[in-house]
């Protein structure tokens, strides 16, 4: 029997999974037109490949990433391409982004595909360029680009990898769904990254509350080293670091990823996806998405291409626009409301929520925290979300960065359990926001300061260069000059008495010079014998200077320490200034020390007399 490790805090929210679980897995059809986001991803958005106009096939792609982090976006059907445009996009803000717009020409035609039949006769480098290339990201809802995660550092061996069905968050059953009807699906994806990455441990987990999934799951593993594990139902037992301690009792390091301790989360989605990618050439063109609600009479899970208008499909779920009082793209947990139904479905979408007003009422007013301490008790992550919440309110981003706060994984435990109606995630999202635009800033900052210290090195080289040519030049002109002379000289023509002449006078100006010599020097001998020994040096002003500079360069190693200490930014400018104050101090024991050698000289020449 599997040993689990339980983890800290978590809750037990209604469930509200039957609704969805009803029917089987529906197709969703082709709406009037597909809008396809450019960003379904974490990192780069990707780049038009098209223009208006074009007719693309199903499969084709209609962006690219070309440098950075991302993923190539496809055409989900053929078609036309209507429109390359600002249009909203899902997000909590209701913002817009460039999204390529396609108008189906109802033939679903496949551009022209190559499955790979072994794909172990392949090198991994070329499997994950595969899985690359279909598009794929992280389903789960983060959207990280799945071979780029399949490629963990050299230094990071994946010694267990598991395949996350846990599904915890409330109303949410896509996952659920896709166990029960694609699980040969699953497991063959499972497999392919377990040939990636060789690890020594594959695990499927799968909560309890899920019987028909654990049953399908079960068959499918059947003669393979595969291991089921059915934990108990706690949310949030779907997040990444949970599960991981839920079925290893390691935990993630603060600020680490799943590789640091040698483990890998993967989704149920996205094995089906690496499984459409290898085995069918079937880029990432569409998902499940559960649309469920009493806002619905026919709630169920729709296999939606990317791009379906949420409006679309919940019409095809049988919308009561009268009894629904909001949308909520994801669960009630961590999902938010939506401003428009005319957003499309992406990657990381996997759920939209018609509630009525009885079934999701709108939150009471926000009240005075009466520090309780429920939502320290119900954090997963062994937080202090009073303390969080106080500095995010305030304002005082450091100190909350200074508490983990990116270590909070949002899932909205706090917020459900505090009796004041605090939305605490709100304030924890804003604060991370904020966090990441002041960064974003000092990055900018340093990247100037960079160019602008550059610049002056550059400046200041080209000056040194500059000088150094001048030189090189007066020094090239002196030597032609007096090579020039000395060409001259030679050729010139000279008679014997001229040069007798010319002898005698440098004779007699040489023996001039050698009696004002003679005369100088004995001038200077009787003058230094005449003039009183000068004054002994002020010792005492030396040793004052000394300790003065002494004293300066211990105040400035102890301020040094202190910003090595605090990792500052002005360690460089002080380095510099300690090794001033060296050379000070050095300079004033050495004028010290020749001082006293003087006076002690002087000293013994007076006893001598």
């Amino acid at each position: 029997m599997t040993q689990f490790w339980e983890f800290p805090g978590g809750i037990h929210p209604a469930e509200n999974k039957h609704q969805s679980t009803q029917r089987p897995i529906r197709q969703a059809g082709l709406p009037d037109q597909l809008v396809v986001p450019l960003q379904q991803h974490i990192g780069e958005p990707a780049q038009v490949l098209v223009k208006v106009g074009d007719r693309v096939q199903k499969g084709d792609k209609l962006a690219e990433v070309t440098s950075g982090l991302g993923v190539p976006v496809h055409a989900p059907t053929s078609g036309i391409i209507e429109a390359i445009s600002l249009q909203p996009v899902p997000h909590p803000s209701g913002m817009q982004d460039w999204c390529v717009t396609l108008r189906p020409d109802g033939e679903d035609e496949w551009r022209k595909r190559h499955p790979i039949k072994d794909y172990r006769a392949l090198e991994r480098d070329q499997v994950l360029g595969l899985i690359r290339e279909a598009g794929i990201s992280g389903l789960g809802g983060a959207g990280f680009p799945t071979n780029v995660k399949l490629r963990p550092p050299r230094d990071r061996k994946v010694s267990t990898l598991i395949l996350n069905g846990a599904e915890c968050e409330p109303y949410i059953t896509a996952d659920d769904m896709t166990m029960r009807e694609k699980a040969a699906d699953i497991v063959a994806g499972l497999k392919v990254m377990a040939w990636i990455l060789r690890p020594e441990r594959c695990v499927i987990a799968i909560e309890d509350n899920k019987p028909e999934a654990i049953e399908s799951i079960n068959r499918a593993i059947q003669g393979t080293q595969i291991e089921l594990a059915v934990i108990p139902t706690k949310y949030p037992s779907g997040g990444e670091k949970q599960l991981i301690h839920i079925l290893t009792g390691m935990e993630v390091p603060s600020g680490g990823i799943p590789a640091d301790i040698g483990v890998m989360c993967q989704n149920i989605g996205t094995a089906v996806a690496v499984a459409d990618a290898i085995f069918e050439d079937r880029p990432l063109v569409s998902r499940i998405v559960t649309i469920t609600g009493e806002g619905v009479a026919e709630p169920g899970n729709f296999e939606a291409l990317i791009g379906t208008p949420i409006s679309y499909l919940l019409e095809q779920a049988g919308l009561d626009a009268e009894r629904t009082n909001r949308l909520v793209l994801g669960g009630p947990m961590m999902g938010y409301t939506l401003n428009s139904a005319a957003v499309p479905v992406v990657k990381t979408s996997n759920c939209v929520i018609a509630a009525t007003s009885a079934e999701l009422p709108v939150p009471p007013p926000e009240q005075p925290c009466i520090r309780c301490g429920e939502c320290a008790l119900a954090c997963p992550m062994e937080l202090l979300p009073q303390q969080l919440f106080w500095h995010a309110k305030a304002g005082e981003f450091e100190k909350a960065e200074h508490l983990n706060l990116f270590d909070c994984i949002e899932c909205g435990a706090c917020s459900y359990v505090c009796p004041s109606s605090i939305p605490l995630v709100q304030y924890y999202r804003h604060a991370k926001g904020e966090i990441r635009v002041q960064r974003s800033e000092q990055e900018k900052a340093d990247r100037a300061r960079e160019r602008f210290e550059a610049r002056q090195e550059r400046l200041e080289r080209e000056k040194r260069e500059k000088e150094q040519r001048r030189k090189e030049r007066a020094k090239a002109a002196a030597e032609a000059q007096a090579k020039k002379k000395a060409q001259a000289e030679q050729s010139a023509p000279s008679a014997d008495g001229d040069t007798d002449e010319r002898a005698a006078k440098a004779a007699l100006v040489q023996q001039a010079l050698a009696r004002k010599k003679a005369k100088a020097e004995a001038n200077t001998s009787e003058a230094a014998h005449d003039k009183p020994a000068p004054d002994a040096p002020d010792i005492e002003t030396l040793e004052k200077q000394l300790a003065q500079a002494q004293a300066k360069l211990r105040n400035m190693g102890d301020m040094l320490k202190e910003a090595r200490s605090k990792e500052a930014d002005n360690v460089d400018k002080l380095q510099r200034a300690v090794s001033k104050n060296q050379d000070r101090v050095k300079r004033a024991e050495e004028a010290l020390a020749e001082a006293r050698q003087q006076q002690a000289g002087q000293t013994q020449s007076q006893s001598n007399e």
